[in-house]
């Protein structure tokens, strides 16, 4: 995250000595990324943030390819996903590659028996549904509909829900989540032409400090394994920080739409980046006001990205019979565009309410078991002109 942030006590001078009112150190923890390279913050724990107990057991939690290579355009029924009651095990993973995982959950109960860590993979999690509470080491932040919350990898976090009707959509990254480079100037301010801006980030404000000793589970995933680990002190024992590297919340709510006399490309849609995918939020907006605009996009072949669409409100006009919560997935190799009757029906429309994400990926997609257990079967047929 490239802004600076300051929570709880530190001292005036990192690496120097910070101490008690007892007269005891603080135990400083550097918290980077990229090697030394990256971003990161400097954290003061109450305890030494190294004491691990016991490590449990290990498990493969490797979704089930189900189709490794394909060229099928797929409609996978998100809401279809089962709730389940622990927010580890509601995660299903439908679509996936070497960079990331595209993921649905609907978790009934929040943690609250154990921590979780991702230590190989940012996490960015959209909530479509259920409101809640993330709690991190680094702070907390409230969540609602429409917010998307970064996670950074090695966060310990918990997710406390207020009610049973959860649903996410996730894209757990192996790469580091930015904000698009186009956004900022040379210093890493967003610019005046991004679509949003430092005020509509939401960082963290509430600042949990436990001094606890004893058996505290924490649930490491480290590639596509978790490690049921025991530490000997509370995980939430930071009692403050700076830097830059930390977790925070966005709403797709607030983010500006660009738009044009003509069509604008997806592009202008960008909300997140890495060097392997990109993510786009498409929101209410006025159409192109040029006299003979077309507002419905022009057929386009995805040649380098498969493109997936999860589908969140309101009605997506280049679309047949989309729902909520569903996602479609065009592969790369093949042109696709508006459904039949899409573009005709555009013409003369005024606005949209349209509320969607979007993750363009580099590398192909792989459907799981999984995903293909949410398909219609029939996708790939749905721009047939009728006879």
């Amino acid at each position: 995250m490239p802004f600076y942030h300051k929570l709880g006590k530190i001292p005036p001078k990192r690496h120097t000595q910070f101490r008690k009112p007892d007269g005891s150190l603080y135990s400083e923890q550097l918290f980077g990324t990229v090697g030394f390279d990256g971003m990161y913050s400097n954290i003061y724990h109450e305890n030494r943030p190294t004491q691990v107990k016991e490590i449990k057991k290990q498990y493969n939690v490797a979704p089930k390819i189900a189709k490794a290579n394909h060229m099928e355009s797929l409609r996978l029924k998100g809401f279809n996903i089962k709730p389940e009651k622990d927010y580890l095990d509601s995660r299903k993973t439908v679509l996936t590659n070497s960079d990331c995982s595209i993921i649905l959950a609907a978790p009934q109960e929040s943690q609250t028996d154990y921590f979780y860590k991702n230590s190989n993979a940012d996490e960015l999690i959209f909530i479509h549904k259920g409101t809640g509470k993330l709690r991190t080491f680094l702070g907390n932040i409230d969540f609602k509909y429409g917010d998307y919350l970064v996670i950074p990898r090695g966060i310990i976090y918990q997710m406390q829900f207020d009610t049973e009707d959860n649903r996410l959509f996730i894209v757990e990254s192996r790469r580091p989540i930015y904000t698009p480079k186009r956004y900022r100037n040379w210093f890493g301010q967003l610019l005046e032409h991004s679509p949003y801006c430092e005020r509509d980030i939401r960082k963290p404000q509430e600042l949990e400090t436990h001094n606890e000793k004893g058996e505290f589970l924490m649930k490491v995933k480290k590639g596509d394994d978790i490690f049921d680990i025991v530490y000997a002190t509370h995980p939430f024992d930071v009692v403050g920080y700076d830097g830059f590297n930390f977790p925070y919340a966005f709403s797709i709510h607030d983010f500006e739409p660009i738009t044009g006399r003509i069509h604008q490309p997806p592009p202008v849609h960008q909300t997140f980046e890495t060097d392997a995918f990109v993510v786009c939020s498409f929101v209410p907006r006025l159409y192109d006001y040029h006299p003979d605009s077309i507002p419905a996009p022009y057929n386009h072949s995805n040649i380098d990205s498969d493109e997936v669409l999860y589908y969140v409100d309101g009605d997506f006009m280049s679309r047949n019979d989309i729902e909520a919560g569903q996602i479609t997935l065009h592969p790369a190799g093949i042109p696709h565009g508006p459904h039949p009757g899409a573009t005709e029906r555009s013409i003369g429309k005024t606005k949209t309410d349209e509320l969607a994400v979007m993750v363009d990926t580099f590398k192909p997609l792989q459907v799981t078991e999984d995903g293909m257990k949410l398909s219609d079967g029939t996708y790939y047929q749905s721009w047939l002109e009728k006879e």
